[in-house]
């Protein structure tokens, strides 16, 4: 494919655009037209994105059957990820979706099998498959005879500024901070280290009396290798901070990171001995960039909808978990 991709982005009132920014440094891309439901976001990303007045839809249907595109980006709430993404996929459009693909598992099994039977490009918006740090870590795993434990954190001031926007309404986001910037976490800890999920023990605040919207979680995870993860959310912390990690009988892999750029690596061998390997000059590849790259060179995506899959069955376990008492079995198979 050597002519311009032209990409469709739904969902613009904050990461849609700034996605839209991203592809201005892409060569051989163009956001060629957005849809959002709100008018003032719709024309604002316009304007800052170059697309002319009539290629800007108030709807997402209205955007693929009025518009000639290549591509589509869905940075929509959560909870329409699924529709929209079929819908794009059905038109034969390749799909950037923002996390998580979706807060239904059987909608997941759906989209890995419509996937798997496509030729277009299905990616997923975990961004940890781009960073040099986690795929150094994840290499690191690879090479050793498998992780037996696992601690995974990350904390941020989250529910303050979501309570009353869509993210704090679980019609929209389909849960709370697990669902939220928790995915990423659950996502990094599947990624890195390879393993299955098989079940999840877990614990919640929530914010709001139906018990839907966490702003702390931890959870425990069972995996069918035998090993055990520790990971906790949580949405109600005054500073952003993470961590990764993950230990095997060789020693260890640590991520860490404050904030939501730069991530460092540390490498503890069997007797302690700990390396920190130079990261200055390591680069993320941007999610437009890797996404065009796939779409011209018919490759894999760096993170794929059966990825999305195993994140969506253990946050939805999670949550069952969370409300019931009970630990829940996790069934992320296709």
């Amino acid at each position: 494919m050597d002519e311009q991709i032209r990409v469709g982005i739904t969902g613009v009132g904050g990461l849609g655009t700034d996605l839209g920014r991203g592809f201005e440094h892409v060569e051989g891309a163009t956001v060629a037209a957005v849809a959002d439901v709100d008018a003032g976001n719709r024309a604002a990303a316009a304007e800052a994105l170059g697309v002319p007045v009539a290629d800007r839809y108030e709807s997402h249907e209205a955007m693929l059957a009025g518009a000639d595109l290549d591509a589509v980006v869905v940075a929509t709430p959560h909870t329409l990820h699924y529709e929209q993404v079929v819908a794009a996929m059905e038109r034969g459009l390749h799909v950037l979706c923002e996390k998580p693909l979706c807060t239904d598992v059987g909608h997941a099994r759906d989209l890995v099998e419509r996937d798997d039977a496509s030729e277009r490009v299905l990616m997923v918006g975990y961004q940890r498959h781009l960073s040099p740090v986690y795929a150094t870590a994840r290499e690191r795993v690879e090479a050793g005879d498998g992780p037996n434990y696992v601690t995974a954190e990350v904390t941020q001031d989250w529910i303050e500024a979501q309570r009353d926007a869509w993210r704090g309404d679980p019609d929209r986001s389909g849960g709370g901070q697990l669902y939220d910037t928790g995915s990423h976490l659950v996502d990094a800890v599947l990624w890195v280290t390879g393993l299955t999920p098989v079940a999840v023990n877990a614990r919640m605040v929530f914010d709001d009396d139906a018990e839907r919207v966490d702003k702390q979680a931890a959870l425990n995870v069972e995996f069918a290798e035998g090993a055990v993860a520790s990971l906790a959310v949580s949405g109600d912390t005054p500073r952003t901070r993470e961590h990764l990690h993950v230990w095997d009988d060789e020693g260890a892999v640590y991520v860490e990171g404050e904030g939501w750029s730069r991530r460092e690596l540390s490498v503890l061998d069997a007797d302690g001995t700990v390396t920190v390997p130079g990261t200055d000059d390591w680069e993320w590849e941007s999610k437009p960039a890797a996404f065009v790259e796939c779409i011209r060179e018919g490759r894999e995506p760096p993170a794929t909808a059966r990825d999305a899959l195993a994140v969506t069955a253990v946050t939805e376990a999670a949550y069952e978990s969370a409300r019931t008492g009970d630990t829940v079995d996790v069934d992320s198979s296709p």
